[in-house]
C-alpha cells in the first residue's frame, strides 16, 4: 500500500512540476534567441514596450494582463466601439515577427505591420493588417472575395490559403516576414500566403480596393507593429521580433 501511495504520488508530482515548467516557457526568450537577436516585447508582467495609437503612454482602460496574456476587453457599455488599437514604442522596416493569439466565439481583431501614426487617421489606412478573425461564427468570414477575411488574410486584400485557424477558445500561432517589398503570412505552422509590394501586380490590388484613397497604406518601409480594438476579446502572448 505505501509502494502504491509513493508511485501515484510521485505521478502527481512530476505532473505538477510538467505544468509549471510549460507555463514558464511562455514570453520568454531561449539562449538561442537571445544569441539570435530576438526581442521580447511582452515578458508576461509589463506592456512597457507598447503605447495607444496616438497616444503617449499604454492605455488605462480595455487592455490588461491577465495570467501570462496580454487582453483586451471592451470596457461595460451600452454601447459598441472600437478604436483603442496599442503599438510598439519602437519601429520597424526588415523582421520576422511571432505572437500567438486566442479571440471569443465571434470575435475579431487584427495584428497591423508598417503602421504609420496619423492623428487624424485610424490605423487601419495605413497598416497592412492579418485578420484574426473567429472563422465559425463571425460574418466577415463569409464578406470580402474568396475568403480576403478570414484569419491570417492580408485583410480584404489576399486570402490565406490554406486556412488552418484553430476555433475560437484556442492559441493560434503567427509568424509574419517581412524582408524588403516581399512578405510571409505564416499561420500554426504553415506558410498560408506571401506577397510583394510596390509591384504594378501591388497597385493595382490597391487601386480596386477600399484602401485606394489612402496613399499611405503599404507605402510604409518602416513602422510600428500594432493589435487591434475591434470591441472584442482577444488574448495575445508570446510576442518577439528579429530584425532582419
Amino acid at each position: 500500500m505505501k509502494n502504491h501511495f509513493l508511485f501515484y504520488s510521485l505521478i502527481l508530482l512530476f505532473s505538477f512540476f510538467s505544468t509549471c515548467q510549460v507555463g514558464a516557457q511562455n514570453n520568454m526568450l531561449t539562449e538561442e534567441e537571445k544569441a539570435d537577436g530576438w526581442i521580447l516585447l511582452f515578458d508576461g508582467k509589463s506592456a512597457e514596450h507598447w503605447r495607444g495609437y496616438n497616444m503617449d503612454a499604454f492605455p488605462d482602460e480595455g487592455w490588461v494582463i491577465e495570467g501570462d496574456a496580454l487582453v483586451y476587453r471592451p470596457p461595460q457599455t451600452d454601447t459598441w466601439s472600437s478604436g483603442l488599437d496599442i503599438i510598439t514604442r519602437q519601429k520597424f522596416s526588415d523582421f520576422i515577427f511571432k505572437i500567438e493569439w486566442m479571440i471569443e466565439k465571434a470575435g475579431n481583431s487584427g495584428i497591423f505591420y508598417h503602421v504609420l501614426e496619423q492623428p487624424t487617421q485610424a490605423i487601419y489606412w495605413s497598416g497592412l493588417e492579418m485578420q484574426i478573425l473567429d472563422n465559425e461564427y463571425h460574418p466577415d468570414a463569409n464578406q470580402g472575395i474568396a475568403g480576403t477575411r478570414k484569419a491570417g488574410s492580408l485583410y480584404d486584400l489576399i486570402p490565406a490559403d490554406p486556412q488552418n485557424t484553430k476555433p475560437h477558445g484556442e492559441w493560434n500561432s503567427v509568424k509574419i516576414v517581412s524582408n524588403g517589398p516581399v512578405v510571409e503570412h505564416w499561420q500554426n505552422g504553415e506558410k498560408v500566403l506571401e506577397y510583394e509590394r510596390w509591384t504594378v501586380e501591388w497597385f493595382e490590388l490597391i487601386r480596386n480596393s477600399k484602401f485606394v484613397g489612402h496613399p499611405e497604406f503599404g507605402a510604409m518601409r518602416e513602422g510600428h507593429i500594432g493589435l487591434q480594438d475591434h470591441g472584442d476579446v482577444v488574448k495575445f502572448r508570446n510576442i518577439k521580433i528579429k530584425e532582419l
